[in-house]
């Protein structure tokens, strides 16, 4: 179990909302619904779509070295 309130947890959960957002971004009626506003507490949600779709070799590449790090090292 990572806690939330460490390095790690707060990486994880980054790397968690990234991969969702960039996820719905490729449905488009979740893309209407959830990423339709750019500013405000939902455009945390458009940016880390936007970031997951044009960084989504560094961020599967991270996610993977997460993955190994918390199964494997931790």
């Amino acid at each position: 179990m990572t806690n939330a309130y460490s390095f790690e947890g707060i990486l994880i959960m980054s790397l968690l909302v990234i991969c969702t957002c960039a996820y719905m971004r490729r449905v488009p009626r979740l893309k209407q619904w959830f990423l339709s506003e750019r500013k405000g507490l939902m455009g945390v949600f458009y940016k880390a779509s936007v970031i997951g779709t044009r960084l989504h070799v560094a961020v599967a590449l991270t996610c993977s070295l997460m993955a190994f790090y918390v199964l494997i090292l931790k």
